[in-house]
């Protein structure tokens, strides 16, 4: 597996190592040689952990300004749940659940960082127009491939990420004949799409729990580390997932030290962003991490 991957690795000049990368977000430098944390807020009523907790416009931006309070990074507001089982929502309501939290997220706090978790290019537009910096894409710009271009025009960043299926039958009895090697294949091409499109500020997420077994998620966490020859900051997102609670019997909300465990193991192995429920536990952990990552 690793000779194969590392035929992939390109030699461009234009490529470089993780480590050496920053990008500009809003008026922050995003240095990853650092590891950064990510809030998760779901605007929605039936998401696997949270759904229903900030449903409503006014408790969602509450619970993101204590995001901030706490020390994240960076907001990951989504308005439509990507569970696995769930159906989509129409654009109008996407639209009407997220945009208005942004709004008022950034009027209270207009340094705040904040992405945009959708597969929908209006919804990326939208977000975008009234301030978000990022757009993460569990389809990886193969839903609505114009997608990139709508990141590229507001010049923000992009989170390209692996799903096999949809959200609806993703985890029907996934299959992969080498899956490391799939995932990375997908990541590949998708990013090379997006860099096409114009986008430079471009992250890579192997997509834990979307269309994956109980072991391909633990898989891909042991040789996380091959996807760095891709040379873009790898997002992670370990929160709480089902295989947690699979393997130590926790329900979904006994799952955070586990998450945190797992966490720290995907830093080591070359994650720069962990996308987490529980900000406070998260930012203990990349202050943690750092402290080791920056000597």
């Amino acid at each position: 597996m690793i000779s194969q991957l590392t035929n992939h690795r390109n030699t461009n000049s234009e490529f470089e190592l993780t480590s050496n990368r920053t990008y500009r977000l809003g008026n922050n430098d995003f240095d990853f040689s650092k590891c950064y944390v990510m809030g998760i807020l779901n605007v929605t009523p039936d998401s696997f952990s949270d759904g229903g907790n900030y449903f409503s416009n006014k408790s969602a931006v509450s619970y993101g300004l204590e995001m901030i309070q706490e020390g994240v990074d960076i907001i990951d507001i989504g308005g439509e749940s990507t569970r696995p089982g769930s159906d989509p929502v129409s654009l109008k309501e996407e639209l009407e659940r997220v945009i208005p939290v942004i709004e008022k997220i950034l009027t209270e706090k207009e340094d705040a960082i904040i992405s945009i978790d959708t597969t929908k290019t209006k919804v990326a537009e939208e977000a975008l127009m009234a301030g978000a910096k990022i757009v993460n894409d569990i389809s990886g710009g193969t839903f609505e491939p114009e997608i990139f271009y709508a990141a590229k025009e507001y010049d923000a960043g992009f989170i390209v990420m692996h799903i096999k299926g949809n959200p609806k039958t993703m985890q029907e009895n996934p299959d992969y004949e080498d899956l490391i090697q799939e995932v990375y294949n997908f990541l590949e091409e998708q990013s090379c799409k997006a860099r096409n499109a114009g986008i430079e500020k471009l992250f890579i997420d192997p997509g834990i729990g979307f269309g994956k077994s109980y072991i391909d998620n633990f898989k891909i966490l042991n040789k996380l580390q091959e996807f760095n020859s891709l040379s873009f900051p790898i997002t992670i997102g370990l929160s709480r997932k089902s295989f947690i609670g699979n393997s130590l019997n926790l329900n979904v909300n006994e799952r955070d030290d586990a998450t945190n465990a797992l966490n720290a193991f995907a830093v080591c192995k070359g994650a720069r962003i962990i996308r987490t429920h529980n900000v406070k536990l998260g930012v203990q952990t990349c202050k943690i991490m750092n402290g080791i990552l920056t000597i």
